[in-house]
């Protein structure tokens, strides 16, 4: 169901069902949330990526097949996987980037939207089509009204309209649009640029990020001028400052 590739300071987590188009089933979720917690946990991961198998899907949402309506009490503690990975994927304190090498449909195209940067093949299309079989994108509307304007995020839902990477790309869904051959050399140069700086300011600025998105102007301001304190405080915001001083590369140490 779920890939766990481990390369040095990055992780890739592949959804591994291309022949189903990497459906987001409760397996495949459960999988996720473990591959995540795994990777957070790792001290020499430093980067997380995300993709589906094969060149036609990044994932195609639910498993209708399997038993997604059949017992809804039943399954709703592990349906509520979905929001355990959207909260862990925004607090683990590692960048995540969605490779999306084909269709991100409902839940897939929540699990993209919920990485910190997506990349995406020109052949990739997005959309929410749960309507048209009697179902509503919910845990994912809490991730796309933070992204884009509601009342787009709204018409996907209400139309299940696919759109392409490049009108993604324009409404602030998708970070970067290539080709499917260019799709590897973008994720490993957005991987290497991360690799480049200061993990441990890295996670103290994605916190910050997300932890002020709902707070009023005030509140945040004062959030944000208690994490500058505590990233000037850290080992690595002294070597980075002394380092651009001396004219040569920071040694970060990740502290």
């Amino acid at each position: 169901m779920l890939r766990y590739d481990h390369d040095g300071p990055r992780v890739t987590l592949t959804i591994d069902e291309p022949a189903k188009r990497n459906p987001m089933s409760l397996e495949t979720m459960t999988g996720l949330v473990e591959g995540v917690s795994r990777a957070a946990a790792d001290d020499e991961v430093r980067v997380i990526v995300i993709t589906g198998a094969g060149d036609r899907a990044f994932s195609a949402g639910g498993d209708l097949a399997g038993r997604f309506v059949d017992a809804p009490l039943t399954d709703h503690e592990e349906r509520g996987e979905l929001a355990s990975l959207f909260r862990l994927m925004r607090r683990c304190g590692k960048p995540i980037i969605a490779r999306v090498n084909g269709h991100a449909i409902a839940g897939g195209f929540g699990l993209a939207a919920a990485c910190d940067i997506v990349i995406a093949a020109d052949t990739a299309t997005f959309g929410t089509p749960e309507l048209q079989v009697g179902l509503w994108p919910m845990m994912i509307s809490a991730i796309l009204q933070r992204l884009i304007p509601q009342r787009v995020a709204l018409d996907l839902m209400l139309t299940g309209r696919r759109i392409s990477a490049d009108e993604a790309l324009r409404i602030g869904i998708v970070s970067q649009v290539v080709s499917p051959e260019e799709l590897d050399d973008a994720v490993d140069a957005t991987v290497a640029r991360l690799l480049s700086v200061s993990p441990a300011v890295l996670a103290l600025g994605k916190d910050a990020f997300y932890a002020i998105e709902d707070m009023p102007l005030d509140a945040a301001l004062d959030h944000l001028h208690t994490g500058l304190t505590i990233v000037a405080m850290t080992e690595d915001a002294a070597e980075g400052v002394t380092a651009f001083v001396e004219k040569r590369q920071p040694e970060w140490r990740g502290r």
